[in-house]
């Protein structure tokens, strides 16, 4: 553990990975591991691990996972299984999206947790959502005339996997259903649930195509997050990031008899910390990600304790406080709160799960 001063904490510079590395190298006393929150900060994480000499990915490796143009490229050529994709400049959105063929999905670039993604069903569609999205990379401090990527839309089922990379091997932590329907026009996510129901021949495809896009990226070690849609053409890789799933969605996940957290895992895994074995939990868990149903200013969530008196249901989070502005996506980047469960079977929680949702009512001013 490193000193830091009363605040415990060292100022980087999203904007300056280089300069922040070092910063973080500059410590007096040497860090045993450097890991990321978030997309924002796995470039950093990888470059000042490598400065301090402590195991970490390749920074190329983990850059790639930041461009999704450039890990599209890549995945093609290794073959793995992914949507069709182009790159549309300035008002080319319509002519990629009669290429790849309609319905099709325009996302920028480098923004996560389905900001900025759209789908689009016509050329009507494609202009207007052009627009939009070029608007919302610029408010997030991009370049608006940046390319964008149009891939074909993948129906199907979508899961979730999380996993942990140690010497260029996968291993998987969970697989994470999410029960509701992801088709657009905007990817909200609802419910995260696991274990799993799918058939074990659909989840051992589902790991496989996350493997192949481990090794093909080159990625060895630390969390990695992955989104797979299973259909007729199988398991689709959507998207890999390397780090651990967002907001609070991991406390959802617990390891072992004593329920170790997910963030202890990793920090153990990262530090060395002896052998890792993962041994899920003996109870199915799940989390519920609260919609912001329209922009305004946050007046208060009902029901908190209706919800939290409902069978199944551990704990529930609000993260945006009363009064402040909220807005949903495609432009917002986050959620009212967390609803979090567990129950002997994976439909137990689900059914925990829907009933709070029922019992939530959120006020917007």
């Amino acid at each position: 553990m490193t000193e830091l001063g009363r605040s415990r904490t060292l100022a980087i510079d999203f904007t300056r990975p280089e300069w922040s590395a070092a910063r973080i190298a500059g410590l007096s006393d040497r860090p045993d591991a450097v890991i990321a929150g978030d997309d924002r900060g796995v470039i950093i994480a990888a470059m000042a691990s490598h400065l301090v000499g402590v195991a970490a990915n390749p920074v190329s490796a983990v850059t790639l996972t930041r461009d999704k143009a450039h890990m599209r490229g890549l995945l093609q050529s290794a073959g793995v299984q992914q949507p069709r994709f182009a790159l549309a400049g300035v008002d080319e959105v319509p002519a990629c999206a009669v290429t790849i063929g309609y319905p099709c999905v325009v996302k920028p670039r480098s923004l996560s947790a389905s900001v900025g993604v759209i789908r689009i069903d016509s050329d009507t569609e494609a202009r207007y959502a052009e627009g939009r999205i070029r608007r919302i990379i610029g408010a997030s401090g991009g370049d608006p005339e940046a390319t964008l990527l149009v891939e074909s839309f993948v129906p199907g089922v979508e899961v979730a996997v999380e996993g942990l990379v140690a010497g260029g091997e996968l291993g998987v932590l969970a697989i994470l259903d999410k029960p509701d329907p992801l088709d657009g026009p905007f990817f909200e996510e609802s419910l995260f649930i696991t274990p799993s129901r799918h058939a074990v021949a659909v989840q051992e495809a589902i790991v496989d195509v996350v493997a192949r896009a481990v090794e093909a990226l080159g990625l060895i070690s630390g969390p990695i997050h992955a989104e797979v849609r299973h259909g007729e053409e199988g398991a689709v890789l959507i998207e890999i990031a390397a780090r651990s799933i967002g907001g609070l969605c991991g406390r959802a996940l617990t390891f072992g008899l004593l329920g170790e957290s997910l963030e202890s895992l990793i920090i153990r895994s990262a530090i060395g910390s002896g052998a890792i074995t993962i041994e899920v939990s003996a109870s199915a868990t799940g989390v519920m990600m609260v919609p912001i149903p329209r922009s305004g200013v946050l007046e208060r969530i009902d029901g908190v304790d209706a919800t939290l008196a409902i069978a199944g249901v551990t704990a529930v989070e609000q993260t945006i406080a009363n009064g402040k502005p909220v807005i949903p996506l495609p432009e917002g980047d986050r959620y009212l709160g967390f609803v979090f469960a567990e129950g002997a079977t994976a439909a137990d929680v689900e059914a925990a799960l829907r009933a709070a949702e029922e019992s939530l009512t959120v006020v917007i001013g």
